[in-house]
């Protein structure tokens, strides 16, 4: 059992005490009640055939403060984990506390939770039944049951099957995005879809079938202009679209990535709306999937058809028209009597496609903003804020292997200084690659968060001569000690009118851990202190350093 750090005990001891009771319980959800989508936080796997479902609840207020779904062979840590979320991060409209008791029906997660929240107060005792739990688990059970299937059942198998032959024939190895293709139907309520075909860059496999020109290029637009997450979401969401995407099969350890080298007994395709007014929608209704069906068997027949055409990057005007069969239950009420088919008519749009590029490249155009990335400093390196008093700085600066001076006023008790420890090897390759990147160029803490849990950071960064930007720690932003030091180095920076440094030491594993010697310090950086206002990056959510 490992216990919470002293740092997270402090935390949790300032939080306020409730004189409430909390119910918590972890429990495993069916297949269907997973599909359904309305558990489990960001980044929760709500695909997987089986998994359990951890749920703390506020008793009192009849409120559920925490959830999350996990996998079955997953510990009791994850009991922890989401009470600590419910404590400090709770759902609306719950406020950071710690309950005065908290009761569970499980003797072996009542076991762990008291050795491992021992010193937080609480009292925690255990209960034969949940009411309020069993009363929400109820509730979703009733709701699941009255979901609709995903596809309505006479249109399963055909779609089905005809997805899985847009997938062999794989129409995004010669189109990209942006390459439009209209496809004329006139029936359903449907003029014509404009058809964009994903996976030309192998991240995201599948067809959006707009219903407007309009609803396609203003999604294109809002891409381009909107930078945050909560506009991006707000950009996905405003889409007029049918689409379908290919994912994994359960179970499959397989990344995303590498979705186009599976079997095609691995992938499964997912059907679905999107609009303005409702949203995502992970099924189709009867009239919708009907629509899906003709829209796809003109693809395949056009792709078919058609592919050499759109080899080397090539988009001709092209247009067909074709005679798609339809079944006895997707018939349109306009259509003729004992008609069995419908003429579709499918076409490019070049000038669209040229357009659409052009949006795209120029917005590359346009202002270059600094890549964050994350690679230069190596695992598992100590990393610390301290100083190097004045009258032992001409030493390290003799002493070193590498020194990048700067001409410092001495002023203050010495210069603010990173130390970063680590193996030699690892040093060594360390300096040669900022020596590379133009030399360190300034060090900057810079506010950062994490959208999905609501947690802010302070993130240091180093920047190099060649513009590049660093992560180099990544500091919880009420961390007691970090706050302290960041204090004292704003402090010195600002005697030192902004000038500071950066040492790399060797010595990681050795005696000197964590307190490394002059004899130990390879190389002195010294460098500018910025501001975030003079980096003017704002704050930087954590899911796009991850991305670069």
């Amino acid at each position: 059992m490992t216990p919470l750090n002293r740092s997270t005990c402090r935390r949790l001891q300032q939080l306020p005490q409730l004189p409430s009771v909390w119910e918590g319980d972890r429990r495993p959800l069916a297949a269907e009640v997973q599909a359904g989508g309305e558990w489990g936080e960001a980044g929760s796997s709500g695909s997987q055939s089986h998994g359990d479902c951890i749920l703390w609840v506020d008793g009192s207020m009849g409120m559920v403060r925490a959830m999350d779904v996990v996998s079955p062979d997953s510990g009791p840590e994850t009991v922890v984990r989401t009470l600590l979320r419910a404590m400090e991060h709770p759902h609306n409209p719950g406020t950071p506390a710690r309950p005065q008791k908290i009761v569970v029906r499980d003797r072996e997660i009542l076991f762990f939770l008291r050795g491992v929240l021992q010193d937080l107060d609480i009292v925690m005792d255990y209960v034969p039944d949940l009411p309020l739990i069993d009363e929400i688990f109820r509730g979703l059970q009733d709701a699941i049951s009255t979901r609709p299937p995903q596809i309505p059942p006479e249109f399963a198998e055909p779609l089905h099957a005809k997805a899985l032959e847009i997938w062999q024939l794989a129409p995004w190895e010669v189109l990209a995005d942006h390459q439009i293709i209209g496809i004329e139907i006139n029936q359903w309520d449907v003029t014509t879809l404009y058809a964009s075909i994903m996976g030309m860059l192998g991240m995201e496999y599948g067809i959006l079938l707009y219903r407007s020109l309009d609803s396609l290029r203003r999604f294109r637009q809002r891409v381009l202009a909107d930078d945050s997450i909560e506009q991006m979401e707000e950009a996905f969401l405003g889409q007029d679209c049918l689409f379908i995407t290919f994912e994994c099969v359960d179970d499959e350890p397989v990344e995303e990535a590498n979705l186009s080298t599976l079997p095609m007994s691995a992938v499964e395709p997912v059907f679905g709306n999107l609009h303005p007014l409702e949203g995502l929608r992970s099924f189709l209704y009867e009239e919708e999937a009907a629509v899906v069906w003709v829209a796809l068997e003109a693809i395949h027949r056009f792709m078919r058809q058609h592919r050499q055409k759109f080899e080397n990057d090539e988009f001709p005007a092209i247009n067909s028209r074709y005679r798609i069969p339809i079944l006895e239950s997707q018939k349109p009420a306009q259509a003729d009597k004992g008609s069995s088919q419908i003429s579709v008519k499918v076409f490019t749009l070049p000038d669209l496609a040229a357009e659409l590029f052009d949006l795209g490249d120029s917005e590359e155009e346009g202002p270059s903003f600094p890549v964050v990335r994350d690679d230069l400093v190596p695992e598992n390196s100590f990393l610390s804020l301290g100083v190097v008093p004045w009258d032992m700085l001409d030493f390290l600066r003799s002493g070193a292997e590498y020194h990048q001076p700067q001409d410092v006023t001495a002023a203050g008790d010495g210069l603010p200084v990173v130390m970063i420890q680590t193996s030699r090897p690892k040093a060594k390759t360390l300096i040669q690659e900022i020596k590379d990147a133009g030399g360190l160029q300034s060090i900057c803490f810079n506010p950062g968060e994490d959208p999905f849990e609501g947690d802010r950071y302070d993130l240091g960064l180093f920047q190099t001569g060649n513009g590049e930007l660093h992560l180099f720690g990544e500091f919880g932003e009420t961390d007691p000690v970090h706050v302290a030091a960041r204090k004292k180095w704003d402090q010195r920076c600002k005697k030192t009118k902004g000038y500071c440094g950066l040492i790399i030491a060797r010595g990681l594993t050795g005696a000197n851990r964590g307190n490394p010697q002059f004899q130990d310090m390879m190389a002195l950086f010294e460098t500018r202190s910025l501001s975030p206002k003079e980096l003017g990056l704002g704050t930087l959510q954590l899911a796009a350093i991850e991305w670069m």
